[in-house]
Formats: structure tokens, C-alpha cells, sequence
């Protein structure tokens, strides 16, 4: 690979190619790389390459006339080569680890043109640029660091110029992925230990560990990358469900049981706090007086009244009822079972505290396992058609909407709720 860059600052290109694993490859032999200097190739006695723009503005524009030949005496240097003339650019196509394999795949000679002052002659980039290509949505005062950085990305990919191909193979873009992280020297530094695996000499166990990782990097840092990943493999399915699973956050311990006379007080509070709450989303649902103390004491005398607590503290509340609602015996729409072998969940409330915990899912598992035991088919429910919190929580749940519902009685008769059911067997 000969990549040459037309500059008007080689020492500057020289300087940083001419180190490290770059330079020592071109001392080989293994790639060349050159910093031409366009002020050569000027046929001004003052050695200008720049002049005023056609029709004013700010800045020089650089002439055509030392860029083409400059060009031209690189092409005859160079002799017949697949060669590639690219105009650093920030309007051209973004660079990235593709585009960079595709240049080393296509072609042996690559021509990296840099501008400088306002840009160079329109006419120059018409008549000898094949392509323009730009390091991303920003403007530099030069093209040689834009330069600088796709010669070093193409020339590390040439066979011989790192040890071994799996240097860069395994790297951050290469697959579509973000690198794992690395570790070295000492174990523990700063109170921060290298994970265990990576000690553990198991080869194969730092292998997945490492591919999990590159996996949840690139999840975390570069989302636009991770949405174009294939993790269909089993392998990779596998890794994909640990993170997710890991990033759960681990369910609060909720304790249940029955409600008590003496627990109204408490129970009251939650619907308060929950009446609050629906007020804020701008929903008229239990602003009418309902759920009222003597529907919780109906439910307390009935058994139907289900408290959890955390701590001892009662942070939720809601009423499980294996009797028809006279609610749902007409719906907009079509339940999921036909008859009355359902169990209706009413009077749900959770605490401002415990809102977005899990108590509330717990409290429809515990309503799926008393409906079971009673021999119930379903179960129901119905909710604000704006209280779309409540219908993404059921949605989690397994309830599927059915069609829309009025009440019969109470303070919120007339009123349409949206009906839910969840079928159990």
C-alpha cells in the first residue's frame, strides 16, 4: 500500500507517520507513505498556491493549477497502480472501519489531498478527485489530521504492519462492535481489582467474557451501532439475556395478606396518595369520592380485601373478587372468555413510595393463584381510557384490552373504563 498526501505542511505529516507501529512498518518496507509538499509544484515566482475567491468573501481559495500538477508527478512516480485521489473533506462521505477496509481491499495507491484556507478550486475536485471523505459533522483549519488519521486506520490493516491480524480484528468496529475492556499490571489498583475471569486462565471462559462485554459496551455507548447488530446465535442470544436479566433491578420483598379492620386507616392514606397522583396526569378517575371507606370495609367484611406490605408498613392495597362485576356485563368490544367464571381486581393503590416497585404485579400474581384455586377461568379488570400507566402495567401482565366498558353504580356511574382481561386457563 503507497499512500501519498498532498500537503502544504509535510513536516507536520512526516513528524507523526514517520512513529510508532506506522513508521516502523514504512522503514521495512511493508507500506510507503509520503508528505508531498504542493508549494513545489506552483508555477508562481512567489511560490502562491492561494488566491481570492470569484464574486468576494472571506479567506483564499487554493489554485488547481499546483494540485493537479503535484498530482501529476505523483501518478508518474508511482507508475500504473489501483490508485484512489480523495479530497479531505467536510462535506464528503463519513469515515468509518468500513470504508476504511474498503480502501485497502480496492485499490494500492492512495492519493490524500488536503485543503487548507476556504478550500480548494471546484474545478480541481471536477477534473481529479475520485471521492471525498470526511472524519465527521466538524470543520478543521486543514485536511492533514483528517489525512493523518485514514492513513494510520488503512495502514495498520496491511499484513506485516501489526504482529498479528486478530490486533485488529478483535478491535472496536471492527464486527460491528465495541472492543472489551483491558487490564494490566497491577491486579488491584486504586481499590479497583481485574475481574476474575480474566485471571482464571480459562481461555474459553475469557473468550465469552469478552464477547459479553463488547456486547454491552456497544448497548450502552453506541445504541445506533447496537440496533444493526445480529445477535441471532445462540451464543449471543445467551449474552443478551445475562445483561438484561443483570440489569433488572432486583424485586423489593413485599409481604400479603388479607385487610383488617384496623388497617383502614393506613389503607385510606394510599388511596389519597393515589387520588393525587391520578390528579396529576389530568384524570378525572377517583376524584368523585370513590374509592370510599365503606367500599374497603364491604371488602374487609367480604374477604376480598388484600393488603402488601414492605417493613411491616402497608404500601398497597386492592380488592380480588370472585363475584361477576355488573359493570362488565356489557362491553364495547368482546371479553376473552363468555360467562361469569371470572375473578374481578378492583380498588387497586399503591403508595407514592412503593410506585413503580413490582407490588403491583405482585398483586395480580397473587390474584392469579387465588382465581386458580377457585376455579376461575380469568381475570378482569377496567381502568381510565387515559390512565395509560395502569394500561402499560397490564399490558406487562399479560391482560389484553377488550373494548370499552361503563360503570353501573357508585359516585362514577356512567363513567367508560376500558376492560381488561387476562385468560388462566
Amino acid at each position: 500500500m503507497r499512500i501519498d498526501i498532498m500537503t502544504l505542511f509535510p513536516d507536520q505529516v512526516s513528524h507523526v507517520l514517520g512513529e510508532s507501529i506506522i513508521g516502523r512498518a514504512a522503514k521495512k518496507g511493508i507500506i510507503e507513505i509520503n508528505a508531498v509538499q504542493i508549494r513545489d509544484f506552483t508555477d508562481n515566482k512567489q511560490f502562491q498556491v492561494d488566491d481570492y475567491p470569484y464574486g468576494g468573501g472571506w479567506g483564499c481559495v487554493m489554485m488547481a493549477q499546483p494540485l493537479k500538477a503535484c498530482l501529476d508527478h505523483i501518478a508518474a512516480d508511482a507508475g500504473p497502480r489501483r490508485r484512489r485521489v480523495i479530497y479531505m473533506s467536510p462535506q464528503g462521505r463519513k469515515f468509518d472501519q468500513g470504508e476504511a477496509r474498503r480502501l485497502l481491499h480496492d485499490y494500492d495507491h492512495l492519493v490524500l489531498v488536503c485543503g487548507h484556507y476556504e478550500g480548494i478550486d471546484e474545478r480541481f475536485i471536477e477534473e481529479c478527485v475520485d471521492e471525498e471523505i470526511s472524519l465527521g459533522d466538524f470543520v478543521l483549519t486543514g485536511g492533514e489530521i483528517a489525512a493523518m488519521a485514514v492513513a494510520d486506520c488503512v495502514c495498520r490493516m496491511v499484513p506485516g504492519v501489526l504482529a498479528d491480524e486478530e490486533c485488529f480484528t478483535g478491535e472496536s468496529h471492527w464486527s460491528g462492535l465495541l472492543e472489551y475492556p483491558q487490564y494490566t499490571r497491577p491486579e488491584v489498583w486504586e481499590g479497583r481489582a481485574v475481574p476474575e475471569v480474566l485471571l482464571s486462565g480459562n481461555h474459553e471462559n475469557v473468550r465469552v467474557w469478552r464477547r459479553k462485554k463488547s456486547i454491552e459496551r456497544t448497548m450502552d455507548k453506541r445504541p445506533d451501532m447496537f440496533e444493526k447488530l445480529d445477535l441471532s446465535s445462540r451464543e449471543d442470544s445467551r449474552l443478551l439475556a445475562e445483561i438484561m436479566a443483570e440489569r433488572e433491578p432486583k424485586p423489593r420483598i413485599f409481604d400479603c395478606r388479607r385487610g383488617e379492620a384496623a388497617d383502614l386507616g393506613r389503607i385510606m392514606e394510599i388511596v389519597a396518595e393515589a387520588q393525587g397522583f391520578l390528579r396529576s396526569q389530568g384524570l378525572s378517575q377517583w376524584q368523585s369520592g370513590y374509592p370510599a371507606r365503606s367500599d374497603f370495609e364491604c371488602d374487609i367484611e367480604n374477604g376480598w380485601c388484600w393488603v402488601f406490605e414492605e417493613g411491616g408498613r402497608i404500601v398497597s392495597v386492592a380488592a380480588i373478587v370472585p363475584q361477576p362485576d355488573p359493570s362488565y356485563a356489557e362491553i364495547d368490544g368482546a371479553w376473552l372468555t363468555d360467562g361469569d367464571n371470572y375473578t374481578g381486581v378492583h380498588r387497586v393503590a399503591v403508595s407514592d413510595e412503593c410506585r413503580g416497585s413490582g407490588v403491583a404485579r405482585q398483586m395480580f400474581a397473587l390474584a392469579e393463584d387465588l382465581s386458580l384455586g377457585w376455579g376461575k377461568a380469568s381475570l378482569r379488570i377496567d381502568t381510565h381510557p387515559g390512565n395509560l400507566p395502569m394500561q402499560r402495567l397490564l399490558g406487562k401482565c399479560g391482560f389484553s384490552r377488550c373494548g370499552s366498558v361503563r360503570l353501573v353504580s357508585g359516585p362514577e356511574a356512567g363513567y367508560e373504563r376500558i376492560g381488561f382481561e387476562k385468560v388462566l386457563v
